[in-house]
């Protein structure tokens, strides 16, 4: 049996603010006006996927559709993020909501009338291009939560300020640099006005549509990139005695690597370690001079995060040494944990309930995906949540990254919805008391 979508009623969202109170069906009329509008968004960003730090097109829509409800528009902060500051009519505090842009070099096989056929430049090559990780949903929420808040008659009863960042890159760039969300940072997206609580979302196929799920303290993964470039010395593939070959000596680092979760950390922690990419030599007959690894760590402490360092340096160094070569070890710390504020997850917690359903709001682990969203959490507090978008009887979905991830339409009400009372309850339960 399919999740039916909760509507906001007057006794879950009820603002006292004089005889000019803006009660929960307003909030609905407005919600249900604004549906179709959102979809309609969704599609179009959809069919018109860019690749970070290239959502050109797509940062252009944005901004038009926020300087049409009102809202003072900051344009080209990290290149092509958009800041959208949206004042309410009472005082209160500076929140800001972030929805993230970018689409992925992948060729899209859903099948939608809508599906992207888009190509372009990519690190040197020519690549499709698909959301293939829900972008599209959240900026349509995003802009939906905009539309909303704006309506006039939300607007004068808002008690506070919702600073809206639409971010680019958030799945990186193809050569070294900062995510998006690092870069606005320290273009200073946040600085004026700076928000006391940052909130967001991310699409999540492996929960139904109608269902949520939250997490206090570590929601993903610190990623960080490492390379191993083992030296050996080049001999012809006849006579190996004559050199010494990297590719052994390389092999067996990736082997010895895998003991560092299983032997070195805590069994109650959460370590992965990859080798993706393994290069070495030009031709079958010749062990060559060199051999490169390049691989991924993820963890959720910082604390284990380090002793991981340490240990793929000591274990490459120590192996290649056994084997007669070298190894140079190159660690880059590419986004940190994305860590939920315990404290602001406690008191939005039964908003999200309230909302969803308490049967609803799913309990998972960690997920082990890297979010930049990491780096706007680091300057204030944050809320990140994942918003279900299957419909399981219909059949196992496609998953993100892929080419076949097609999210069920009817969860961007379920996250309209959930993000637009976060946002209320929030600005309400601390709004400024009138002078």
């Amino acid at each position: 049996m399919m999740l039916s979508l909760l509507p906001l009623t007057l006794a879950g969202l009820l603002y006292h603010a004089g005889e000019n109170a803006l009660e929960g069906d307003v909030l609905e009329t407005v919600i249900q006006r604004e549906l179709a509008g959102v979809v309609s968004l969704r599609r179009l960003i959809h069919a018109n996927p860019e690749l970070g730090e290239k959502e050109f097109e797509t940062a252009a829509l944005v901004a038009q559709e926020l300087r049409s409800l009102g809202l003072e528009v900051i344009e080209k902060v990290a290149l092509t993020g958009v800041v959208g500051i949206l004042r309410g009519g009472e005082p209160g505090p500076v929140i800001a909501y972030r929805a993230d842009m970018d689409g992925l070099p992948i060729r899209e096989e859903t099948g939608l009338s809508f599906a992207s056929t888009k190509r372009t430049s990519w690190g040197g090559e020519t690549v499709s291009v698909m959301h293939a990780c829900g972008h599209d949903m959240h900026v349509a929420i995003g802009l939906g939560v905009a539309r909303v808040l704006a309506a006039p008659e939300i607007r004068r009863e808002l008690a506070g300020t919702v600073v809206f960042v639409f971010q680019p890159a958030e799945e990186g760039v193809p050569s070294p640099g900062m995510h998006g969300a690092e870069r606005m940072v320290a273009e200073g997206a946040f600085e004026d006005p700076t928000p006391e609580a940052v909130f967001a979302l991310h699409v999540n196929p492996l929960l139904n549509v109608g269902q949520v799920s939250l997490f206090s303290g570590p929601a993903m993964a610190a990623v960080d990139r490492f390379t191993i470039e083992v030296i050996g010395r080049q001999a012809h593939g006849a006579y190996p005695h004559a050199g010494v070959d990297p590719i052994l000596a390389a092999s067996h680092i990736v082997v010895a690597l895998q003991s560092i979760a299983s032997r070195n950390v805590d069994t109650h922690e959460t370590v992965v370690i990859t080798v993706g990419k393994f290069r070495a030599g030009n031709r079958f007959n010749i062990i060559p001079a060199s051999a490169e690894l390049v691989g991924t760590i993820r963890t959720h402490d910082e604390r284990v995060q380090e002793s991981v360092h340490r240990r793929i340096t000591e274990i490459a160094e120590g192996v290649a040494q056994s084997l007669g070569a070298s190894a140079e070890v190159t660690i880059e710390r590419t986004t940190p944990v994305t860590y939920n504020d315990p404290q602001l997850v406690a008191r939005m917690r039964a908003t999200v309930e309230a909302t969803v359903g308490v049967e609803n709001v799913v309990e998972e682990r960690p997920h082990m995906g890297g979010e930049d969203f990491a780096f706007f959490a680091r300057e204030v507090p944050g809320l990140y949540y994942f918003l279900g978008t299957s419909d399981f009887e219909r059949g196992v979905p496609g998953l993100i990254h892929t080419p076949y991830f097609r999210p069920e339409e009817r969860a961007l009400e379920v996250g309209l919805r959930t993000s637009l009372r976060l946002l209320f309850d929030y600005l309400e339960k601390n709004k400024k008391a009138p002078r």
